[in-house]
């Protein structure tokens, strides 16, 4: 089986290639009875997620779903596949989704569990989903649309704290997996089948990324990117990690990193609040499981943990966080100064920012240890380069030019039922096709002759145009960070008679703190030239973001336009 098409030139193809199904199983057969997943009073080996995922699989086998079409018949933007929405908070069961989906050649998706009705319509409209798996206290929300998805037609609940009823014609979970059977289920699982992930929506409509499995499991996954047999994977999985990961794994950074974890041998641990960021809920845990691996989204997760830190230590209670070694933030940038407070609490923390997206995968990251925390750089990483603003180039370390960030090599397929905007973000530039999710860069010597040092200006879907000008929102929301007293800071751009469209900092200040919007301005004048300083400083006691921690920007510039 091929996974060559005529729009994805350099997808690879591999008859023998193994997929994440195949791969999983294998490390579980290593470590039957060793703990794979942890979620409050549960404790699962590896031996029971095999058979729960089986079960699962079998499940949506019996309903009729599957792969109907395999890939090297489709175009990169199609899918030959069933889709299963997974409509849950954190635990078991959304990684069992993931895992079960794969195992019955059905391609999972994420849903935003914030979603209001029309925009979960939109949802399973778009990704045409034939089955859900949903926690009961997003019931009522799904009933309202299920009139309007006749396709949906398969519906796994899971019982929560809501006490809603089933649905009518949906199974309990439970229920399910306790009727299906354990055995391998009876289709031969494919490097090709889909991995898909829904953006976030921050910035316009959400759309499905699609990938091979194969692919997502070195480029997203963190698995090995030269091994080829089970053996070779199996000597991978070695790192023995305890891994907590914060954020919802409906955001990409939080299963990325779950499988990571998988295809390292090591465990998973979820937090046990589930609907929201709870700080002394993270450090119980990662003191109690002896975490060593801890994941947040950017400064609105590091902020309200830093500060149950600082709570602790007043209250003459500190947590016992000596089994932490790594903090990697995912998906949003760490700021320099809360950098630098994690490190004054645990002073040997290795703190990694992760660079990627939906469309490329895992890019470029950067490791912070005490005394060198910056924001912004990145070391370049082979398959990643910086082209032109024309995208008809690839530039050289030292080029003034600002280009695109991109990568190449192993990438998604496209986005699901849109070819126009997979040709754009997939361009083939001198007969390479590159992933091009959107990041504006300049590529600048690296002082000890390495292949140069990305200098990261932001997502071009968030450029403010003022005055001839591009302004880089992320840009200018660092430098007003950079004063103690903001808790929390959104830029966004509004119509402006002058500029065209001139900047506005939406900021909320920290308890106990007082400052003028002049001390606000003076500090980020010293990070940033004068016409990318805000014209308006608007005051909020709370910032929009969604449940993974990234700006909503829909939202800011709606206060900024008042």
């Amino acid at each position: 089986m091929t996974s060559a098409m005529s729009d994805s030139p350099d997808v690879a193809s591999d008859d023998a290639e193994l997929g994440l199904a195949e791969v999983h199983e294998a490390i579980g057969r290593t470590r039957p009875d060793a703990e794979c997943l942890v979620f409050r009073d549960r404790r699962f080996t590896w031996a029971e997620i095999e058979d729960r995922t089986r079960r699962l699989a079998n499940h949506l086998l019996g309903e009729g779903l599957g792969c109907h079409t395999e890939r090297d018949e489709v175009a990169g933007h199609v899918s030959g596949q069933d889709h299963l929405a997974i409509y849950l908070h954190n635990g078991n069961e959304y990684l069992e989704a993931m895992l079960g989906a794969l195992k019955a050649r059905v391609a999972s998706l994420n849903v935003n569990y914030r979603y209001v009705a029309e925009e979960l319509e939109y949802l399973l409209t778009d990704s045409d989903a034939r089955a859900v798996v949903i926690h009961s206290t997003f019931a009522p929300t799904l009933a309202e649309v299920l009139p309007s998805v006749p396709n949906l037609t398969t519906i796994l609940q899971v019982p929560d704290e809501s006490g809603n009823d089933l649905l009518p014609g949906a199974v309990w979970y439970e229920d399910a997996l306790a009727a299906a059977s354990p055995e391998r289920p009876p289709v031969d699982w494919s490097a090709d089948d889909l991995y898909m992930l829904y953006t976030g929506g921050t910035t316009g409509m959400p759309k499905g990324v699609m990938w091979r499995n194969g692919d997502a499991m070195r480029e997203c996954f963190g698995g090995s990117k030269t091994a080829t047999t089970i053996d070779e994977f199996i000597a991978d999985a070695n790192t023995g990690l305890r891994a907590l990961l914060a954020p919802p794994f409906m955001h990409g950074a939080g299963h990325w990193m779950s499988f990571r974890t998988w295809l390292g041998g090591g465990t998973i641990v979820v937090q046990d609040v589930t609907d929201r960021l709870d700080p002394a809920d993270i450090w119980t845990i990662v003191e109690r499981e002896r975490i060593d691996f801890l994941l947040i989204v950017g400064d609105a997760f590091a902020r309200p943990l830093l500060d149950e830190l600082d709570r602790a230590r007043s209250a003459g209670s500190r947590y016992d966080l000596s089994s932490l070694t790594v903090v990697l933030s995912g998906g949003a940038a760490l700021s320099a100064p809360l950098k630098d407070e994690f490190l004054a609490h645990l002073p040997t923390l290795m703190i990694i920012d992760g660079l990627g997206s939906s469309e490329a995968g895992g890019q470029v990251s950067q490791v912070s240890t005490g005394g060198d925390s910056t924001t912004g750089t990145f070391p370049m990483v082979e398959g990643n380069v910086v082209l032109s603003a024309d995208l008809d180039a690839v530039l050289d370390p030292g080029s003034d030019e600002l280009g695109w960030l991109a990568k190449t090599g192993r990438l998604a397929l496209g986005y699901l039922g849109d070819p126009d905007k997979t040709a754009r973000t997939y361009p083939v530039v001198d007969g390479i096709r590159y992933a091009v999710p959107g990041d504006r860069a300049r590529l600048l010597v690296d002082d000890v002759g390495g292949p140069g040092i990305v200098e990261l200006h932001g997502r071009d879907s968030v450029t403010i145009n003022s005055g001839g000008e591009k302004i880089f929102a992320e840009e200018v929301e660092a430098a007003i960070k950079e004063h103690h007293a903001i808790y929390d800071c959104i830029v966004a751009g509004r119509p402006s008679e002058r500029w065209g469209n001139e900047v506005v900092a939406i900021v909320r200040i920290r308890p106990d703190h007082e400052v003028s919007d002049e001390d606000l301005i003076a500090e980020a004048e010293r990070h940033v030239a004068r016409y990318k300083l805000p014209k308006e400083i608007i005051r909020v006691d709370d910032i929009v973001r969604s449940p993974s921690g990234k700006a909503d920007y829909r939202w800011a510039r709606g206060v900024a336009i008042g």
